[in-house]
Protein backbone atom coordinates (compact mmCIF):
# COMPACT_ATOMS: atom_id res chain seq x y z
CA UNK A 1 0.00 0.00 0.00
CA UNK A 2 1.07 3.63 -0.72
CA UNK A 3 0.46 6.88 1.42
CA UNK A 4 -2.98 8.30 0.32
CA UNK A 5 -3.40 11.66 -0.65
CA UNK A 6 -5.57 14.06 -3.04
CA UNK A 7 -4.25 17.01 -5.32
CA UNK A 8 -6.24 20.30 -6.02
CA UNK A 9 -5.49 23.03 -8.01
CA UNK A 10 -2.91 25.00 -9.94
CA UNK A 11 0.49 26.65 -9.19
CA UNK A 12 2.97 26.85 -6.54
CA UNK A 13 3.04 23.52 -4.09
CA UNK A 14 1.22 24.02 -0.92
CA UNK A 15 1.34 20.94 1.61
CA UNK A 16 -1.29 20.67 4.72
CA UNK A 17 -0.53 18.18 7.41
CA UNK A 18 -3.12 17.39 10.12
CA UNK A 19 -3.23 16.38 13.17
CA UNK A 20 -3.49 13.33 15.66
CA UNK A 21 -6.14 11.23 14.99
CA UNK A 22 -7.64 12.75 12.25
CA UNK A 23 -6.83 12.65 8.38
CA UNK A 24 -6.29 15.28 5.30
CA UNK A 25 -10.35 15.78 5.01
CA UNK A 26 -9.94 18.00 7.85
CA UNK A 27 -8.49 20.67 5.49
CA UNK A 28 -10.92 20.22 2.68
CA UNK A 29 -12.59 23.81 3.52
CA UNK A 30 -8.82 25.25 3.39
CA UNK A 31 -7.67 23.36 0.77
CA UNK A 32 -10.35 24.67 -1.16
CA UNK A 33 -9.95 28.05 -0.95
CA UNK A 34 -5.73 27.65 -1.93
CA UNK A 35 -6.33 25.54 -5.06
CA UNK A 36 -7.78 28.77 -6.56
CA UNK A 37 -4.32 29.54 -6.23
CA UNK A 38 -1.77 26.60 -5.13
CA UNK A 39 -1.66 23.17 -6.17
CA UNK A 40 -2.71 21.71 -2.74
CA UNK A 41 -1.42 18.41 -1.80
CA UNK A 42 -3.30 17.08 1.75
CA UNK A 43 -2.11 13.35 2.82
CA UNK A 44 -3.69 11.63 5.08
CA UNK A 45 -0.61 10.11 7.47
CA UNK A 46 0.66 6.83 7.78
CA UNK A 47 -2.07 4.60 10.31
CA UNK A 48 -4.79 7.86 9.71
CA UNK A 49 -7.83 8.12 7.27
CA UNK A 50 -7.28 6.14 3.68
CA UNK A 51 -3.62 5.55 5.21
CA UNK A 52 -4.55 3.51 7.71
CA UNK A 53 -2.79 0.03 6.29
CA UNK A 54 0.14 1.98 5.51
CA UNK A 55 3.10 1.64 7.68
CA UNK A 56 5.95 3.63 7.71
CA UNK A 57 9.45 2.63 7.92
CA UNK A 58 9.48 4.43 11.80
CA UNK A 59 6.85 6.34 13.01
CA UNK A 60 8.93 9.69 13.63
CA UNK A 61 8.58 13.01 12.65
CA UNK A 62 11.41 12.79 10.43
CA UNK A 63 9.81 9.21 8.88
CA UNK A 64 6.72 10.94 8.25
CA UNK A 65 7.88 13.98 6.74
CA UNK A 66 9.79 11.41 4.28
CA UNK A 67 6.50 9.89 3.38
CA UNK A 68 5.25 12.99 2.96
CA UNK A 69 8.02 14.25 0.69
CA UNK A 70 7.82 11.52 -1.48
CA UNK A 71 4.75 12.73 -2.74
CA UNK A 72 5.05 16.49 -3.25
CA UNK A 73 6.00 17.54 -6.79
CA UNK A 74 8.40 19.68 -5.30
CA UNK A 75 9.24 22.16 -3.38
CA UNK A 76 6.30 23.27 -1.09
CA UNK A 77 4.72 25.66 1.83
CA UNK A 78 4.08 23.18 4.58
CA UNK A 79 1.38 23.98 6.93
CA UNK A 80 1.24 21.72 9.61
CA UNK A 81 -2.06 21.37 12.66
CA UNK A 82 -1.04 20.10 15.88
CA UNK A 83 1.04 16.80 15.69
CA UNK A 84 1.51 17.99 11.95
CA UNK A 85 3.26 20.45 12.90
CA UNK A 86 5.80 18.32 14.31
CA UNK A 87 6.04 16.44 10.90
CA UNK A 88 6.44 19.90 9.08
CA UNK A 89 9.27 20.96 11.50
CA UNK A 90 11.22 18.19 10.81
CA UNK A 91 10.37 18.25 6.96
CA UNK A 92 12.65 21.83 7.15
CA UNK A 93 14.97 20.49 9.46
CA UNK A 94 15.84 16.89 6.85
CA UNK A 95 15.43 18.56 3.72
CA UNK A 96 15.61 22.41 3.82
CA UNK A 97 15.16 22.81 -0.01
CA UNK A 98 12.15 21.44 -0.17
CA UNK A 99 10.32 23.98 2.32
CA UNK A 100 9.54 27.81 0.62
CA UNK A 101 7.76 28.59 3.76
CA UNK A 102 6.30 26.92 6.98
CA UNK A 103 2.87 28.14 8.69
CA UNK A 104 2.63 26.50 12.60
CA UNK A 105 -1.55 25.85 13.54
CA UNK A 106 -1.70 24.99 17.25
CA UNK A 107 2.06 23.60 17.30
CA UNK A 108 4.39 23.14 19.85
CA UNK A 109 8.12 21.69 20.35
CA UNK A 110 7.21 19.82 22.98
CA UNK A 111 3.75 18.80 24.23
CA UNK A 112 4.41 17.82 28.12
CA UNK A 113 5.90 20.05 30.69
CA UNK A 114 9.36 19.31 32.39
CA UNK A 115 10.79 21.67 34.96
CA UNK A 116 12.03 24.15 32.01
CA UNK A 117 8.88 24.13 30.06
CA UNK A 118 5.59 24.62 31.51
CA UNK A 119 4.14 25.46 27.97
CA UNK A 120 2.15 21.85 27.68
CA UNK A 121 0.06 19.56 29.51
CA UNK A 122 1.26 17.34 32.08
CA UNK A 123 2.70 13.67 31.27
CA UNK A 124 0.51 11.83 32.98
CA UNK A 125 -2.38 13.68 30.74
CA UNK A 126 -0.98 11.84 27.84
CA UNK A 127 -0.17 8.74 30.06
CA UNK A 128 -3.90 8.44 30.89
CA UNK A 129 -5.34 8.76 26.96
CA UNK A 130 -3.32 5.92 26.37
CA UNK A 131 -4.76 3.52 29.49
CA UNK A 132 -8.33 5.02 28.62
CA UNK A 133 -7.68 3.87 24.51
CA UNK A 134 -7.48 0.12 25.78
CA UNK A 135 -10.71 0.56 28.49
CA UNK A 136 -13.26 3.04 26.07
CA UNK A 137 -11.56 3.94 22.62
CA UNK A 138 -14.84 5.96 21.25
CA UNK A 139 -15.37 7.43 24.76
CA UNK A 140 -11.74 8.82 25.14
CA UNK A 141 -11.17 10.09 21.44
CA UNK A 142 -14.72 11.79 21.84
CA UNK A 143 -13.15 13.67 25.14
CA UNK A 144 -9.69 14.65 22.76
CA UNK A 145 -11.65 16.16 20.75
CA UNK A 146 -13.51 17.98 23.43
CA UNK A 147 -10.13 19.40 24.62
CA UNK A 148 -9.73 21.10 21.16
CA UNK A 149 -12.66 23.44 21.96
CA UNK A 150 -12.46 26.81 23.63
CA UNK A 151 -15.81 28.11 25.68
CA UNK A 152 -17.61 29.47 24.03
CA UNK A 153 -16.34 28.14 20.39
CA UNK A 154 -19.69 27.43 17.56
CA UNK A 155 -20.55 23.49 18.67
CA UNK A 156 -20.32 22.80 14.96
CA UNK A 157 -16.71 22.54 15.27
CA UNK A 158 -16.58 19.88 17.66
CA UNK A 159 -19.53 18.38 15.51
CA UNK A 160 -17.00 18.78 11.85
CA UNK A 161 -13.98 17.08 13.98
CA UNK A 162 -15.78 14.16 15.56
CA UNK A 163 -17.41 13.89 11.79
CA UNK A 164 -14.07 13.63 10.35
CA UNK A 165 -12.33 11.68 13.04
CA UNK A 166 -14.86 8.39 12.24
CA UNK A 167 -15.06 9.05 8.86
CA UNK A 168 -13.18 6.33 7.21
CA UNK A 169 -13.71 3.74 10.69
CA UNK A 170 -11.78 4.62 13.80
CA UNK A 171 -8.61 5.13 13.78
CA UNK A 172 -6.30 2.32 14.16
CA UNK A 173 -5.54 1.69 17.85
CA UNK A 174 -1.78 1.07 17.35
CA UNK A 175 -1.47 4.24 15.38
CA UNK A 176 -2.81 6.34 18.14
CA UNK A 177 -0.75 5.08 20.35
CA UNK A 178 2.24 5.51 17.93
CA UNK A 179 0.95 8.75 17.80
CA UNK A 180 1.08 9.40 21.47
CA UNK A 181 4.49 7.73 22.24
CA UNK A 182 5.69 10.57 19.54
CA UNK A 183 3.73 13.65 21.30
CA UNK A 184 5.05 12.37 24.51
CA UNK A 185 8.83 11.88 23.76
CA UNK A 186 9.37 14.93 20.91
CA UNK A 187 11.62 17.91 21.85
CA UNK A 188 12.03 19.92 19.01
CA UNK A 189 13.25 23.38 21.19
CA UNK A 190 16.40 23.07 20.67
CA UNK A 191 16.51 23.19 16.77
CA UNK A 192 14.06 26.10 16.16
CA UNK A 193 16.66 28.44 15.53
CA UNK A 194 18.55 26.58 12.76
CA UNK A 195 15.13 26.64 10.67
CA UNK A 196 15.16 30.06 8.90
CA UNK A 197 12.64 29.79 6.50
CA UNK A 198 10.08 32.47 6.50
CA UNK A 199 7.14 31.24 8.85
CA UNK A 200 3.83 32.15 10.34
CA UNK A 201 3.04 30.70 13.49
CA UNK A 202 -1.28 31.00 14.09
CA UNK A 203 -2.63 29.89 17.48
CA UNK A 204 -5.44 29.98 19.33
CA UNK A 205 -5.80 32.38 22.20
CA UNK A 206 -7.69 30.02 24.64
CA UNK A 207 -5.76 26.69 23.12
CA UNK A 208 -5.73 23.91 26.04
CA UNK A 209 -4.12 21.47 24.23
CA UNK A 210 -0.89 23.56 23.31
CA UNK A 211 -0.96 26.48 26.05
CA UNK A 212 -0.18 30.02 23.77
CA UNK A 213 3.19 30.30 25.73
CA UNK A 214 4.49 27.22 23.09
CA UNK A 215 3.57 29.44 20.40
CA UNK A 216 5.15 32.53 21.60
CA UNK A 217 8.47 30.41 22.32
CA UNK A 218 8.31 29.28 18.66
CA UNK A 219 7.86 32.45 17.19
CA UNK A 220 11.02 34.09 19.43
CA UNK A 221 13.33 31.20 18.68
CA UNK A 222 12.86 30.84 15.13
CA UNK A 223 14.64 33.28 13.12
CA UNK A 224 11.86 34.34 10.33
CA UNK A 225 8.78 33.84 12.36
CA UNK A 226 5.55 35.94 12.87
CA UNK A 227 2.87 35.15 15.35
CA UNK A 228 -0.63 35.29 15.00
CA UNK A 229 -2.74 34.78 18.14
CA UNK A 230 -6.61 34.13 17.30
CA UNK A 231 -8.94 35.63 20.01
CA UNK A 232 -11.02 33.62 21.14
CA UNK A 233 -10.12 30.55 19.35
CA UNK A 234 -9.47 26.91 20.70
CA UNK A 235 -6.97 24.10 18.97
CA UNK A 236 -8.38 24.59 15.46
CA UNK A 237 -8.95 28.16 14.70
CA UNK A 238 -9.12 27.03 10.94
CA UNK A 239 -12.33 25.32 11.30
CA UNK A 240 -13.77 27.78 14.70
CA UNK A 241 -12.49 31.20 12.84
CA UNK A 242 -11.82 30.17 9.44
CA UNK A 243 -12.70 33.47 8.01
CA UNK A 244 -10.05 35.29 10.02
CA UNK A 245 -7.52 32.29 9.53
CA UNK A 246 -7.92 31.97 5.81
CA UNK A 247 -7.52 35.53 5.28
CA UNK A 248 -3.85 35.59 7.76
CA UNK A 249 -3.02 32.57 5.83
CA UNK A 250 -3.02 33.99 2.83
CA UNK A 251 -1.60 37.52 3.23
CA UNK A 252 1.40 35.22 4.67
CA UNK A 253 1.47 32.85 1.52
CA UNK A 254 0.95 35.99 -1.43
CA UNK A 255 3.44 38.44 0.88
Amino acid sequence: MTLYYEQHGRGPDVVLVHGWGLHGGIWSDVARELSARYRVTVPDLPGHGRSRDFQPQEFTPEGLAGEVQRVLPGPAVWIGWSMGGFVTLAAAQRAPQTVTKLVLVGATPKYVQSPDWPHAMSPTVLDQFALNLEQDYVATLERFLSLQMAAGEDRSVLRRLRDEMFRHGHPPAEALHEGLRLLKQEDRRAALPGIAVPTLVVHGERDRITPVGAARFLAAQMPQAQLELVPAAGHAPFLSHDAYFLDKLKSFLHG
